[in-house]
Formats: C-alpha cells, structure tokens, sequence
C-alpha cells in the first residue's frame, strides 16, 4: 500500500487542480499531494534501509534503495515547481491570452508528469520502465507547447521527434536484454525483472548485451540530453513554462540516467565495467565539449541553464563510468543537488522573464540594485550550480573526480575539469552582466512576494546544508551505492 499510495496521490493532486476552485486553491492542492508523496517517500526509504527492498502490485512494483532515493528527489522539485505553479498561471493568463481552463490543463499534465516519473523508478520490471519514460514525453509534449506560441511549438514537435527515436532506440535495446535473458533460461514471465536480469546476466550473451547496452545509452541517453543526442533541450526547457523546465530539467533528464545505472548494474555483472565505463566516458566528454562550446556564445538565459544541464549530465555519466562504490554515492548526491539548484534557477528566470519581458542576458541588467530578491536568487543558485562551496555540488564533484582518479580515468577527470572551467568562465561572464551595475532608471521596482521566494531560498538552504552535513542521507547513499556500484 505504501509504494501504491506514492503513485496515487499525485494523481490525486490532478482531481484537486480539477475540482479547484482558481489558481490558489489547485495550487495549494498540488502542493499538498506531492508533500505526501513526499512524506511517503521518506517513510519508504526508512523501512527500505532497515529491512530491504520491498513490493507491491504482484511484483510490478518494486522498492530498493536506489528507488526511493530518486522518489525523494522527484517529490522535492515537484513541490518546488507546484508552490510556484499559481504565479505560472497568473502570468500565462495575462502574457498569452490563457483561459482557466488552459491553466487547469495545465496543473492535470503537471501532476501528470510527477506520476509517469515515479512509475519510472518505482518499476519492477524494465517494460514498465519503458512506458513510464515514454509516457513522460507525451505528457511534457503538451506541457512543453502550453503556451502556443511559435517557439514553443516548434519546440515540442523538435522534442516528440528527438526523443521519438531515443525512446525507439532504448525499446531496442530492451528487447536485446529480454533476448537474452530468454536464451540464457530465464523465465518469459520475469525475464525482464530487475532482480531477474541481475541474478542470471552471467549467463547472458556478452556481444548481444553490449549491443544492447549501447542502445540504451543512445536511447535513454536522449532523453538526459547526452550529446551527441542533446539538441532538443535547450529549445525545450528555453519555451516551457518555468515550472515546467525546473521539472524537466531538475528530475526528468536524471530518471531517465537512473534507466542506465540500472541496465550498468546488468552488463557490469555480463562483461565487467570496462565496456559500460568506456560507452560511459565517451558520452559524458562529448557532452562537455558541447556544452562548453555552446555556454561561451549564448545570449538566452533559459538556454544557457539548459546548456548547464547538458554538463552535468556530462558530469553524473562520468562519475557513473567509474562505477565504484564512492562514485556512485556521489552521483546521486550530485542528481539531488543539481535538481535543487536548477529548479530554483529555473524557476527564477520565469520570475524574471515574467517582470523584464525577455530572456535575453543583454536585455537584463543590474539585477541586483534593481530587483534585489530576484537578483540575490540568481546569483546564489548560479553559485551552486558552478560548483562553489558550501553547496552540495563542489562535495559530489570533488568526490567524484576523487573516484575517477582512484579507478584510472584521471585522464578523463582532468579534461572534463577543463571543460568546467570555461564554463565556469563563460556563466561568469553572463552572469556579470545580468546581476551587476548601476540602475538606468531610479525607483522601487516591484519585487515577488515572500511566499514566492521562501520555498526557492529553502531550496537553496538545502542545497547548501547537505554539502556540509550528509548525515540524514547518508546511509541511504551508501544503501543505493550498492545496488550499481561494480
């Protein structure tokens, strides 16, 4: 009942934007559904380190700490971007000539969206992962074009094409695994279980399992924004409504890397970590590159947090690639500490977009002396993002390139440290020119309210305080290291 009652409230949160009664009121029921999932989440990851995996639905779903880990991620940011969904629907109805009707349509997909992701972790069985991750790309479809303007169309039919064929690809690949699963005498009912597939891959084919993991890489890998799959995301989080983004951004690229870290728990087992790592490394100093390239000549600030993106997904394939026990950990502390961050940038630059007009860096200045709670909230989550003490982001990439040191690919640490630095540079550089200078015009300006900017300032605090003290998740890192780490 507890994994079931973590699916359903969400849902439950969609009747409430239904049945409400204006922005306020869905807002505050979206809210509450995804604090109890959230709760149920903590609860589950309790019991799951005390006493082990546990499951529900005749075996269709299934807990382990990994699992429940990516559900405290997921319910975290989804709280985040329902509590800023009221200021979403307000500035829609009056930018774009939305109706409430659209606003409601919108809250459904929203509440939509967090349940299809926790389908996706929650799965037992690798189909049902499938149509999870398929199922978010048609709902982020509708949610991506919400405002029907030209970009975000065009947008949203770039997304459904791109990742169309990342999805085609990562159904490929799975059904190699049920192949080989098949041949090597699994039972046709649970050869695709996870427990299943880890407990006979030494009896699978090695060539059909690197092929099939290669697939799944490709496939899924489009939709974490790998390179060379990548080109959809800064167009899609750019036009999406900033809640929308955060999401998209801050937990749906990193469900679709907990797909790989599961498929790598099969074929280390199959082959050993030397093909999974060199697939791994590949992709991540690829996305580097590109995101390096592209932040140094951006002129959008949505996009430039859209390209951030492709680099720290760069950075968990890296770290993933050296497979230890230590990487592993730090991954996942660096999958909640950028889902915190990003939300709270994306989230952000709505409020910006919605008070300046634009989403040009050259159409915004001096944030701070004009709009001194925006601009501090900016600055701050720019701050996390790049990596700077004390937030969560310099402990998880310090310990990851510690990691890859340890297993061999200092060589690969040293180039995406390269990488880091000129985008370290470059973000510097747009921000300087965002949140710096004197005023044009004297004044007050209105600023958001309080209620606003408090679950953004929290998500930043809690950023921060788990790069300092990883206590309360310490043992549940460690718990789900296990379950990938070679």
């Amino acid at each position: 009942m507890l994994l079931l009652s973590i699916l359903i409230v969400p849902l439950l949160g969609g009747l409430a934007v239904i049945a409400g009664r204006g922005r306020r009121s869905t807002a505050v029921g979206a809210v509450a559904t995804n604090g109890a999932s959230l709760a149920l989440g903590v609860v589950a990851a309790v019991q799951v380190v005390r006493h082990g995996p546990m499951s529900a639905a005749a075996g269709l779903l299934r807990a382990d700490a990994l699992s429940v880990f990516m559900v405290i991620v997921i319910t975290t940011i989804a709280i985040l971007a329902s509590w800023l969904g009221i200021r979403t629907m307000a500035h829609d109805e009056r930018a774009h000539s939305g109706s409430p009707a659209r606003s409601s349509l919108y809250g459904v997909l929203v509440q939509a969206f967090v349940a299809s992701m926790l389908l996706a972790v929650l799965a037992a069985n690798v189909g049902v992962l499938w149509v999870a991750v398929e199922a978010t790309t048609i709902v982020t479809a509708f949610l991506v074009g919400h405002r029907r303007t030209r970009g975000s169309l065009e947008a949203s039919w770039k997304y459904i094409v791109i990742c169309s064929v990342g999805i085609a690809l990562a159904f490929l690949g799975t059904v190699l695994v049920y192949l080989a699963a098949l041949h090597a005498g699994g039972h046709s009912a649970h050869a695709l279980d996870w427990t299943s597939l880890v407990a006979h891959a030494r009896r699978f084919d090695p060539s059909l399992m690197r092929l099939a993991f290669a697939l799944l890489v490709l496939g899924y890998g489009t939709k974490v924004g790998l390179a060379p799959m990548h080109s959809w995301l800064p167009d899609a989080h750019s036009q999406a409504p900033a809640p929308v983004s955060a999401l998209m951004s801050g937990v749906l690229l990193t469900v679709a890397f907990y797909a790989i870290l599961r498929f790598k728990a099969v074929i280390d087992v199959t082959v050993g970590p030397g093909f999974a790592r060199t697939v791994l490394v590949i992709v991540a100093l690829l996305s580097l590159a590109v995101a390096a390239s592209l932040l140094i000549t951006q002129r959008d600030y949505k996009r430039m947090l859209a390209y951030h993106s492709i680099e720290h997904m760069g950075l968990i394939a890296l770290g993933a690639a050296a497979g230890i026990r230590l990487a592993i950990a730090a991954v996942l502390l660096h999958i909640l500490g950028h889902g915190l961050a990003k939300s709270v940038l994306f989230l952000t630059s709505g409020e910006i977009m919605a008070v300046e007009g634009t989403t040009e860096i050259d159409g915004v200045r001096a944030l701070l002396a004009r709009r001194p709670a925006l601009g501090g909230l900016f600055g701050v989550g720019l701050v996390a993002l790049l990596g700077l003490p004390p937030f969560s982001l310099f402990t998880s990439e310090l310990v990851m390139i510690r990691a890859e040191f340890a297993v061999g690919l200092g060589w690969a640490a040293v180039a995406a440290m390269v990488a880091m630095a000129v985008i370290f540079i470059a973000v510097v550089g747009h921000a300087r020119h965002m949140l710096l200078g004197p005023p044009e015009v004297a004044g007050d300006e209105p600023s958001p309210p309080r209620w606003a900017t408090a679950p953004l300032i929290g998500g930043l605090a809690i950023c921060g305080a788990i790069g300092v003290f990883a206590w309360p998740l310490s043992r549940l890192l460690d718990a789900a290291a296990r379950v990938v780490a070679s």
